[in-house]
């Protein structure tokens, strides 16, 4: 499988540089590291590959590192996103809308 994700600072109306991003999977209960990235000057982490399988998986962003380094506060120190694997062999996109006191997200393509 790989993945990617896009981050947008929509306070500022920009992508998100620098964001750190944190892949993680589901085993037996607990949450086990697949890989780390910061976001590119696009805002983005493309192409991350791991082998791996379906099931359960959450993107860690690092969104107050990023408004600190912006000289701002915000109310989510970090934003968590779970989703689920069903298709192993599919690319999959996690794009991630931010400011400082709201995030979206969705499935990306």
């Amino acid at each position: 499988m790989t993945l990617s994700s896009h981050v947008l600072d929509t306070v500022r109306g920009v992508p998100a540089r620098g964001v750190s991003i944190r892949w993680e999977r589901r085993s037996d209960g607990e949450w086990e590291p697949v890989a780390e990235a910061l976001t590119d000057h696009d805002g983005r982490v493309s192409g991350w590959e791991a082998p791996t399988t379906t099931g359960v998986h959450r993107l860690v962003f690092g969104s107050g590192a990023y408004f600190a380094a912006q000289g701002s506060t915000t109310f989510y120190p970090e934003v968590v996103v779970v989703f689920e694997v069903t298709d192993a062999d599919a690319h999959h996109h996690v794009p991630l809308l931010l400011s400082r006191f709201g995030y979206s997200t969705y499935r990306g393509s």
